[in-house]
C-alpha cells in the first residue's frame, strides 16, 4: 500500500484538484485511480484555462468552435463538458462500489453569477442536463445567493460542491440549507439516497491572511484549528438527533472537503494540510504537486480528532489577539471570488 492508499483506512478520501485531456487520455487519471485510490476530481476556471492554453488536444476543437461563432462561454462549455463526461465515466466504478459516496467530478458554474441565485440555478440545471452523469457535482460559491440556489438544487436532487468556505459561520449556513432542503425533499415524497453534497473549506489562504496578524506562537495554526472546530460541529449535527430521521431515510451527510491544501508558506511542511486533517467522513482535494509530495513522504494517522479542545483554545487565543474570524471569513470569500472571476474572465478571453 502506498502512502496515499494508507489514508483510506482512516475514512478519508483523496480527490484530485485537476482535470485536462492530458490527464484523461494519457492514462494518468486511470493510474491515479488504480494505484493511489483517487476517489474524485475537482475543477475550476483556473484549471481549465491552463489545460486549454497548454494542451494541444484542445487546439482543433477550439478553432472549430470559434469558427461557428458560438460565443466565449458556450465555446468553453462545449470544450470541457466532454472531458467532464469522460472523467465521470472513469469514476463511475468508484461511485458504484462506494454506494454513491465517492467517484464525483465537479464542474463550476460561472462565478459571474455568484450573487445571482436565479442565474446560478439556471446555469446549474443546464450543466447538469448537458453532462448527464449521476456522479457529476455542480460547483457553486457559498455566497448568500449561492447558498439559496444550493438549497433549491438539493431539493431537486442535483449534487452540489459548495465552495469558498472560510469560517464556521459560513459552514453552518451551508449545513442549514442542506438539512432544510433534504427535509423538504423527504416531505415531497422523494428519495434521498442519490443526493450528495460536499462543503469545500479552504485552508492555506486562511493562514496566509491570519499569520501577519498573529504572534509567532499562533502562526500556521489558524486554518487547522478552524477545520477541527468545523469537524466537531459536523459530528454534532450529522451524527445527532438533527439528522437522524434523514439518515434513516437514506440521506448522506454533507462531508467537509478540505480545499486549498497546497502549502503556500515555505516555512511549513509541504504536506501540512493533508497530514494534519485525516479523519473519517472527510475529503481532501489536492493539486498534483501536493499529491506527489504526499506520495513521496506523507505520513498517515488519525489526526483530525486529535486535541479538539486544543483547537478551540487556539481559536480563542486568535480572537483574543483581535482577529474577528467571521469577518476574516467574509473577506477571504470575497477575495477568493475575485480570483475566480479573474480566472473566468481570462478563460473567456482564451475561448472568444
Amino acid at each position: 500500500m502506498n502512502r496515499l492508499q494508507a489514508i483510506r483506512p482512516f475514512g478519508q478520501r483523496i480527490w484530485l484538484d485537476n482535470l485536462s485531456r492530458e490527464l484523461l487520455f494519457s492514462g494518468e487519471l486511470a493510474r491515479l485511480i488504480k494505484q493511489d485510490g483517487i476517489a474524485g476530481v475537482t475543477s475550476n476556471p483556473t484549471i481549465f484555462h491552463k489545460a486549454i492554453s497548454t494542451d494541444p488536444r484542445y487546439r482543433d476543437d477550439l478553432a472549430a468552435l470559434r469558427a461557428r461563432g458560438m460565443g466565449a462561454e458556450k465555446t468553453y462549455e462545449e470544450l470541457v463538458i466532454p472531458d467532464v463526461r469522460t472523467a465521470c465515466d472513469m469514476m463511475l466504478p468508484v461511485y458504484q462500489q462506494s454506494e454513491r459516496d465517492d467517484g464525483y467530478v465537479s464542474l463550476e458554474v460561472s462565478p459571474l453569477l455568484a450573487n445571482d441565485a436565479e442565474g446560478t440555478l439556471q446555469s446549474a440545471r443546464d450543466l447538469w442536463q448537458s453532462v448527464g452523469r449521476p456522479n457529476l457535482m455542480i460547483k457553486i460559491p457559498a455566497t448568500q445567493a449561492g447558498i439559496q440556489a444550493f438549497g433549491v438544487l438539493t431539493r431537486e436532487g442535483i449534487n452540489v460542491n459548495i465552495t469558498l468556505l472560510f469560517s464556521l459561520k459560513q459552514v453552518e449556513a451551508v449545513w442549514d440549507a442542506y438539512i432544510g432542503a433534504l427535509s423538504a425533499r423527504l416531505a415531497d415524497g422523494n428519495t434521498l439516497g442519490h443526493v450528495k453534497a460536499v462543503a469545500s473549506f479552504f485552508l492555506s489562504r486562511v493562514d496566509s491572511l491570519l499569520d501577519p496578524q498573529l504572534p509567532e506562537a499562533l502562526r500556521g495554526q489558524g486554518a487547522i484549528s478552524l477545520s477541527k472546530a468545523a469537524y466537531a460541529r459536523y459530528m454534532a449535527r450529522f451524527h445527532g438527533d438533527e439528522f437522524a430521521e434523514l439518515a434513516r431515510a437514506g440521506a448522506h451527510p454533507q462531508y467537509l472537503l478540505w480545499a486549498s491544501t497546497g502549502t503556500k508558506n515555505p516555512a511549513y511542511s509541504d504536506v501540512l494540510y493533508v497530514e494534519s486533517l485525516i479523519g473519517a467522513e472527510t475529503i481532501n482535494t489536492v493539486p498534483d504537486a501536493t499529491l506527489a509530495k504526499f506520495r513521496d513522504h506523507g505520513e498517515s494517522a488519525a489526526t483530525l480528532r486529535q486535541d479538539l479542545d486544543g483547537a478551540q483554545d487556539i481559536l480563542a487565543r486568535i480572537a483574543a489577539a483581535g482577529v474577528d474570524l467571521d469577518a476574516t471569513g467574509e473577506k477571504l470569500q470575497q477575495d477568493g471570488l475575485k480570483l475566480f472571476v479573474d480566472s473566468f474572465n481570462a478563460l473567456m478571453e482564451l475561448t472568444a
